[in-house]
């Protein structure tokens, strides 16, 4: 174990090429590079400014095998587009197999590397072991999931008989960096697809999914975006979308970088396969980019497809609402909570107004007091559990409109065990779950009404503590208490079983390859979506405190400023829309969020709880 070492720490590469937007040029760390010992680098080139471009040095001449190692780990976080600099480390032939773009792993420091045995003077080989600790994988479709555990592959040099020059010839495929690295070199944007099963109560459009990908943020993004995009979906949502872009088709051969025109417009010419598609087709297809590059690429404010030397078609922004819909497009008209008498009052969302109004309908206007509700997107009715969390009753929105029989029924001897908070999807379906321990369970009522359909959930460990529905009505997020952990999981929704009308028979639902959201949250008090592809969660961490922070669905940390601190959360809302200010019970009351600035009451009450927007 005498071997020589090698550390890759958090930052800088230690030879590199520092390129500013003004064009001056620094070199970072270009003092000699040490041939043994621990080397460490500086902090990370800060990650806010996007205009920093960070290039690797090539080899030198004379360089020994550990700066030759040491070179090639720095060159993997530099913005090359081909990783051209770290190929120079490679031998030829090594250079040939190695496929960098197969995955990414991310450690928690800098990849170490420890050579095998003492370098000699005669030496013509030798072997490093690089090592770590796992924090994530990118893979080969730039999709994201938290990782664990130890990191070890080899490296093996060998020197030219010819040049005397050491080169690495055997090298693990994809490249390998620490987290600090990572954050400054990727960055995460959605791609979007259409949800394939999904009814947006009854509307003709189709809703639109956001699948979460990770791109290097100074290489070709945009280019690199609309790649993934014609691609396809990633494994994990490919199940319940399509896509409107026919199979097969691509960027034309020699296309890119895509750049919009001074005028906003972004032309994106596409292989022959596109030559025959309809126009009805098209703007499915120029509305799926234009929802892919709104946060990518600001200035895109129209998309003309081409095939085949000609025009296919042309959206603008504002015409591809027309085309599809998008659940962070959504803007709630109200807020809704329930006030100190247990009924349910609603507030025009985003006002400060002191005198909330009673919702219409049975669940504001009547008898029956409540602990938790649900208001549909549409805002037409309104799902409510009784006080004691027993039943569940559903109800319109509208001046004399009944209560009703309860829809559902806990069996739970206490009210922890009972029913949970209630949540819409797109499609106008009411979701809920029994905590009862003797047959607890997740629960679908098609349309708010009809006998609950008990939704399957394989693989499902612990037992459902709150629901959530994300708008686009595919995916679902599931606070689960398994022992003395709260975790947030993402699942999958797929429907299968009869489709007519009237047949009398129920299709099945079922929740699938749930995934966490809160790798480094031990217990989750409470959620919301808060966009199409995050949420933003209370927990705490392992003998933490607990804090209030967003999380995106694939596990990562959206690059965002977290909330600001709110003492004693006990539950929290956020709109589709994400320009809504967050909602929050608190031990303050209900509180709102507004962008930059603090916390503040929405109403002056005295009381209220279990505040909502629609969903």
């Amino acid at each position: 174990m005498g071997g020589e070492r090698v550390r890759r720490g958090r930052g800088t590469p230690a030879r590199a090429a520092v390129y500013a937007a003004c064009g001056a040029v620094l070199l970072a760390g270009c003092a000699s590079m040490p041939d043994s010992g621990d080397l460490r680098g500086v902090e990370s080139t800060p990650r806010q400014d996007s205009q920093v471009r960070v290039y690797a040095v090539p080899p030198s001449d004379d360089a020994t095998p550990t700066q030759i190692v040491q070179g090639f780990l720095e060159a993997l976080t530099s913005d090359d587009a081909d990783y051209k600099t770290a190929r120079q480390y490679l031998t030829p032939e090594a250079s040939k197999y190695w496929r960098p773009e197969q995955s990414t792993t991310v450690l928690s420091d800098g990849p170490g590397a420890r050579a095998d045995r003492e370098p000699r003077e005669d030496s013509t080989a030798l072997t490093y072991t690089l090592t770590g600790t796992k924090f994530a994988t990118v893979d080969a479709q730039q999709a994201y999931a938290p990782s664990s555990g130890h990191y070890s592959e080899l490296v093996r040099l060998v020197k030219d008989d010819k040049s005397g020059q050491w080169r690495i010839d055997a090298v693990p495929q994809g490249v390998v960096m620490g987290k600090s690295d990572f954050q400054r070199n990727y960055t995460s944007f959605n791609k979007y697809y259409f949800a394939s099963n999904v009814d947006v109560n009854g509307s003709s459009l189709p809703m639109a999914v956001a699948d979460p990908v990770w791109v290097r943020r100074h290489v070709d993004p945009t280019t690199r975006m609309v790649r993934s995009l014609l691609s396809g979906p990633t494994n994990w949502l490919d199940p319940v979308v399509r896509s409107s872009f026919p199979t097969g088709i691509r960027l034309r051969k020699g296309a890119g970088p895509l750049t919009p025109d001074d005028r906003g417009k972004l032309t994106v010419p596409l292989n022959d396969r596109a030559s025959d598609v309809g126009t009805g087709r098209c703007e499915e297809m120029a509305a799926q980019l234009l929802f892919t590059l709104r946060d990518l690429s600001p200035a895109v404010e129209e998309v003309e497809l081409r095939a085949d030397g000609g025009q296919l078609c042309s959206l603008t922004q504002d015409g591809a609402a027309t085309v599809a819909t998008r659940g962070a497009l959504n803007q709630p008209d109200h807020l809704y909570y329930l006030d100190g008498k247990d009924k349910l009052v609603r507030v025009a969302a985003g006002s400060r107004s002191p005198d909330p109004e009673p919702a219409p309908g049975a669940l504001g206007q009547g008898e029956q007091r409540l602990r938790s509700v649900a208001v549909a997107r549409d805002e037409r009715t309104a799902a409510g559990v009784g006080l004691n969390g027993q039943d569940l009753f559903v109800s319109a929105l509208a001046q004399g409109a009944p209560l009703g029989e309860p829809v559902l029924r806990s069996q739970g001897k206490t009210e922890q065990d009972r029913l949970t908070p209630p949540s819409w999807d797109a499609q106008g379906g009411l979701w809920i779950a029994d905590r009862d321990p003797a047959r607890p369970g997740l629960y679908l009522l098609e349309e708010g009404a009809g006998r609950p359909l008990q939704v399957r959930t394989p693989g499902l460990e612990g037992r459902i503590q709150a629901v959530r529905v994300a708008a686009d009505g595919v995916r679902i997020g599931l606070v689960v208490e398994n022992g003395d952990q709260r975790s947030l999981l993402i699942g999958r929704i797929e429907r299968s079983g009869p489709d007519e009308a009237g047949s009398g028979e129920q299709p099945t639902v079922t929740v699938v390859e749930l995934r966490s959201a809160t790798p480094e949250l031990e217990q989750v008090t409470a959620m919301s979506w808060a966009g199409d592809s995050r949420l933003v969660v209370v927990g705490r961490e392992h003998e933490g405190v607990e804090q209030m922070k967003y999380v995106a669905v694939d596990g990562s940390t959206p690059d965002v400023p977290s909330p600001a601190a709110l003492t004693g959360v006990k539950a929290l809302t956020a709109a589709g829309d994400e320009n809504a200010p967050l909602v929050a019970y608190s031990v303050d009351g209900i509180v709102r969020l507004p962008s930059g600035a603090q916390w503040q009451k929405v109403a002056e009450v005295t009381e209220g709880k279990a505040p909502v927007y629609p969903g």
